[in-house]
């Protein structure tokens, strides 16, 4: 029983730890990613809206802007 828990927990480790190494920063890339399709509706949309789609795409890209860093610098350090 206990030769049986080891192994299964060593795999359950394992799958964690490839999970890592395959891809750098998986948080801040899935919000990428879900900020660049924010952007896209936004974008999509009518555009009267009194000049407040508009800002908010500004700050979409600012945002767009601030995770990428964050993932770069997170990379380098």
């Amino acid at each position: 029983m206990k030769k049986t828990l080891l192994i299964a927990t060593l795999a359950f480790s394992a799958g964690f730890a490839t999970q890592a190494l395959a891809e750098k920063q998986p948080m801040m890339r899935k919000a990428l990613n879900q900020l660049e399709d924010a952007k896209k509706a936004l974008e999509a949309a009518t555009a009267d809206k009194g000049g407040h789609r508009v800002k908010a795409i500004e700050h979409v890209n600012a945002a767009i802007a601030e995770t990428r860093a964050g993932i770069e610098f997170d990379n380098k350090n």
